[in-house]
């Protein structure tokens, strides 16, 4: 009889997030990084991503709670070309440091 109404959202504001990560697998050469930046800018999430020498990927995600969970969740498997054998989340306190998402090249 109720179906009709609909349950409201939050009226809460949502809070800003940081999530360090170390992806492990076959992500190095596969467009991980590339991808990471195009989602993140799409979400309006900040941060970087970068290879490390042991063939991790490291990256650093900031924004809104919802959305750093949404690029969090993805890198667990990162594109199609991608095989992630494990991920490492690193949660962190929220500082604003970025104002955009870039691949770093500092190996």
């Amino acid at each position: 009889m109720l179906g009709f109404l609909k349950k409201e959202k939050s009226k809460e504001p949502e809070g800003n997030i940081r999530a360090h990560l170390f992806v492990s697998g076959k992500v190095q050469g596969v467009f991980f990084r590339e991808t990471a930046r195009k989602k993140a800018t799409k979400e309006g999430v900040t941060g970087w991503a970068k290879n490390l020498r042991d063939g991790r990927v490291e990256a650093l995600f900031e924004g809104k709670e919802s959305r750093v969970k949404k690029m969090v969740d993805w890198a667990r498997s990162g594109p199609i070309w991608v095989k992630v054998d494990s991920l490492d989340v690193i949660w962190e306190d929220y500082k604003n440091e970025f104002k955009e998402f870039e691949i770093r090249y500092d190996l």
